[in-house]
């Protein structure tokens, strides 16, 4: 008999309004959405179309108008902004397309800065590994400034994976990269996540690396409006 999967994600009626000047704008309507421990799903839709506003409210960054979510067991709708950043620093992991790192920090620190947080002792020896895993082993002491997009981009995935989070959201990972770059940003985000187990969330416009998802969701004015079986996975 089939384990049933665990659901590490769930999202019920979820609405976001925001109050304008000239009147209220809602950017999302009524979403439903399930995700699997483990899997790697894409939000795909072109800018403006409410995709990083919804990665935002399933990871707990915002609250939403309206609807129920759940994150690793967690009802995020219900808590406090400091409850949700308790969840957040156990749970979940961000890579974002403007890589976010401390520009005072080397390399090898911005790595391990949420593990210490963490207070994990073995931080600086993890993070350490995992500049080995994303090929940076030599860069452990330069700064932000110093390295280049490409690099800065896999000091962010290498700090996102510290914590061994359970999910993993990457808002346009690659957008700010040339096409080789980006390609190798895009696999060394599968690799780990294939070796840690990490549920992977992917908000792109990019039709390709959605397709390398597998599932992924399109999104339309605030809508989410289709599921489509990818043609391939990894």
């Amino acid at each position: 008999m089939n384990k049933t999967p665990d659901i590490h994600i769930k999202a019920e009626a979820l609405s976001k309004t925001v109050a304008l000047p000239s009147g209220s704008l809602t950017i999302l309507h009524d979403i439903n959405l399930t995700i699997n421990q483990g899997e790697t799903v894409a939000i795909v839709g072109a800018s403006g179309s409410g995709k990083s506003t919804l990665l935002s409210l399933l990871a707990g960054l915002d609250v939403p108008s309206s609807g129920a979510i759940q994150l690793a067991g967690q009802a995020l709708h219900t808590l406090s902004e400091d409850e949700r950043a308790a969840v957040r620093a156990r749970q979940v992991g961000f890579v974002f397309q403007s890589f976010l790192l401390l520009p005072s920090l080397t390399a090898l620190e911005n790595i391990t800065l949420p593990a210490e947080l963490a207070g994990d002792r073995q931080a600086s020896a993890r993070g350490k590994v995992l500049l080995e895993q994303v090929g940076l082993a030599d860069r452990a002491g330069f700064y932000p400034s110093q390295l280049s997009g490409g690099e800065q981009q896999r000091v962010a995935i290498a700090r996102a994976f510290i914590t061994k989070p359970a999910v993993l959201f990457a808002d346009e990972p690659s957008a700010n990269l040339d096409t080789v770059t980006g390609r190798r940003i895009e696999d060394l985000l599968f690799e780990l996540n294939q070796q840690q187990g990490t549920t992977l969330v992917l908000v792109t416009h990019n039709a390709e690396l959605a397709a390398r998802c597998q599932r992924h969701f399109n999104m339309t004015a605030g809508r989410l409006t289709e599921q489509q079986e990818a043609s391939h996975v990894g």
